[in-house]
C-alpha cells in the first residue's frame, strides 16, 4: 500500500477564477474527510525570517487560509448546526483571515457568517469592508459588507439596526438553504440575539465548535508560533540585560513592548513585569515600583505575529539570589519538566494534570482561588485555546491529546520567605514523539541578572 503523502496539497493557478477574484474550488471545498495540516515533523520546526522571499519557502498564508476554513468547515458539519455566526475577533481571523485594529475587539461590531453551503460573508466597520474587496480576493466582492450593530449601544437600539442585520442575515441562510437549521453564535449583545430570535432563527452555542475546529495546528501555524516564540526570546534577553536596581517595572514594560513592534509584533497585549514584595500572591499586572538589589522579578510576554499568540513567562533574581529563592525556582521548573514529559499524543488531560501541586501546596484554599498558576492552555489565535488542562476541570473533564496541539505550560511557587515566588512557562508543539519546547531562552536554573 502507497504511503500517504504527508506534503500539503498544492492549488494550482488554472484553479483561480480572476474575474471573481476567487478560486474556483478551494482546498477548503476539496477537503471531504480530514484536512492535511502538512506538518513535517521529520524536520526542525521551522522559525524562518519575517519576510517573503523567492528562495525558500516560510509561510504560506494562502494554503494556512484554506486550511482555517476546512477545519471550520469539518467542524461545522458534524456539529447539527446550519451556520455559524461568529462575533469573537479570532473566530473571525480564523474563518475569514481578516482583521482590522486591535481597537475593534471589544466592540461587537465586526461579525462573519459560515453556512454548511457557501462561502464566508464579513461584516465590517465603514470602509474596512471596501479594503477587503480590494486586497482580500479569497472570496467574492459582495462576501465584504459594511455592518454596524450599534457600538455596544453608543447608537441607539430604537435605531433598528439590531434588526437590519438580523433580516440580512436571515436572509442569507434562506438564500443557501439552511434557514431552518439552528444558528451557532460564540458572542452577542442581547439585542442582536432577540433580534435573531424574532425573526424564528434557533440561536445555539458555537464557541465549542471553534474550538474544536482550532484545536489542530497546520505546520504554518506552528510556524508562526514559533517565530512569535523566537521575538521573546530576544526580548527576554533585552530583560535580562536591564534588569538592575533603580529601573522601574514599567520601564521594563515600555521597553519590551516597543522592542516586540520593531521586531514585528502585531499586537502586544500585555507584559506582565512583578517584583519583590509583589511576587506573591501574583497580581497579573505591573507597576512603577522600582527594582531593588536581590529582587526575585517575573515577566509575561503576552503579544502576537500574524495573530498567533505568546504567553512566555520568565523569573529572575537582581544581583544575587537567597536560597528561599533557589528552592522555590526548583519546585516551579520540577514541577514544570513534570508536566512536559507526560505530554504526548494518546496521553488524557486528567493524567498531566496530576503533575501540577494541589492548590494547599502552595498557599491556596481552593482550585479556584490557584487557578491559572499551575496549568496548561492552548494557543494560537487566542490566548487561551485548547487543550486546557489544571486540577480545576481536566479531572471532571479528560480528553486526549493529539499530534499539532501547541500551548503553554505554567508554573508557580512562593517561597518560603513570603514574598519571593517563582514563575515559568514554557510553549510547547506536540509532536508524534512528545513535546517540543519553542521558548529558548534559557530557565532550568534560576538566571540572576547583574551578577554581583
Amino acid at each position: 500500500m502507497a504511503k500517504k503523502s504527508m506534503e500539503p496539497a498544492v492549488i494550482k493557478g488554472e484553479s483561480i477564477d480572476r474575474e471573481k477574484g476567487r478560486r474556483r474550488q478551494t482546498l477548503a471545498e476539496a477537503m471531504t474527510g480530514h484536512p492535511d495540516p502538512g506538518h513535517r515533523w521529520e524536520r526542525p520546526l521551522q522559525a524562518p525570517g519575517r519576510m517573503q522571499v523567492d528562495f525558500e519557502e516560510r509561510v504560506d498564508f494562502r494554503r494556512l487560509h484554506d486550511y482555517r476554513l476546512a477545519r471550520t468547515r469539518k467542524a461545522l458539519a458534524g456539529s447539527g448546526l446550519g451556520a455559524v455566526l461568529v462575533f469573537d475577533q479570532n473566530n473571525i481571523r480564523y474563518i475569514s483571515s481578516t482583521v482590522i485594529g486591535e481597537w475593534a475587539r471589544d466592540k461587537l461590531i465586526r461579525y462573519c457568517l459560515l453556512t454548511g453551503n457557501g462561502d464566508p460573508y464579513v461584516w465590517d466597520f465603514g470602509s474596512a469592508a471596501r479594503h477587503h474587496r480590494l486586497y482580500c480576493p479569497w472570496l467574492p466582492t459582495n462576501h465584504w459588507r459594511a455592518g454596524n450593530p450599534g457600538m455596544r449601544g453608543a447608537i441607539h437600539p430604537r435605531v433598528g439596526l439590531f434588526e437590519d442585520a438580523a433580516t440580512e442575515i436571515k436572509a442569507i441562510l434562506d438564500e443557501e438553504g439552511v434557514g431552518t437549521m439552528p444558528l451557532g453564535v460564540d458572542i452577542v449583545e442581547p439585542g442582536f440575539l432577540f433580534a435573531l430570535q424574532k425573526l424564528g432563527i434557533e440561536v445555539r452555542d458555537c464557541q465549542q465548535m471553534m474550538l474544536d475546529a482550532r484545536e489542530i495546528k497546520s505546520h504554518d501555524e506552528i510556524t508562526l508560533l514559533n517565530i512569535a516564540a523566537a521575538m521573546g526570546d530576544g526580548v527576554y534577553q533585552d530583560i535580562y540585560e536591564q534588569l538592575k536596581p533603580g529601573v522601574r517595572e514599567n520601564e521594563i514594560v515600555a521597553m519590551a513592548t516597543k522592542r516586540l513592534y520593531e521586531m514585528g509584533s502585531d499586537c502586544v497585549e500585555a507584559i506582565n513585569a512583578i517584583a519583590g514584595e509583589r511576587c506573591s500572591p501574583h497580581p497579573h499586572n505591573f507597576t512603577d515600583r522600582m527594582i531593588r538589589p536581590g529582587d526575585q522579578a517575573y515577566f509575561d510576554i503576552i503579544q502576537s505575529y500574524m495573530g498567533y499568540k505568546t504567553c512566555y513567562y520568565r523569573t529572575f533574581t537582581v544581583g544575587s539570589a537567597t536560597e528561599a529563592q533557589h528552592e522555590a525556582y526548583r519546585k516551579a521548573r520540577e514541577w514544570m519538566d513534570g508536566a512536559i514529559d507526560l505530554l504526548r499524543p494518546g496521553i488524557t488531560t486528567e493524567r498531566v494534570a496530576q503533575a501540577f501541586p494541589e492548590a494547599r501546596e502552595i498557599g491556596f484554599e481552593s482550585e479556584m482561588a490557584a487557578f491559572g498558576l499551575n496549568f496548561c492552555h492552548g494557543l494560537g489565535l487566542g490566548l487561551h485555546e485548547r487543550p486546557l488542562i489544571s486540577r480545576l476541570n481536566s479531572f471532571k473533564d479528560p480528553y486526549e491529546l493529539k499530534a499539532g496541539m501547541v500551548f503553554a505550560v505554567e508554573t508557580f511557587c512562593p517561597a518560603k520567605d513570603g514574598v519571593s515566588a517563582a514563575r515559568i512557562e514554557e510553549e510547547v508543539v506536540l509532536t508524534p514523539t512528545g513535546a517540543k519546547v519553542i521558548t529558548l531562552f534559557p530557565a532550568q536554573e534560576l538566571p540572576i541578572a547583574n551578577k554581583y
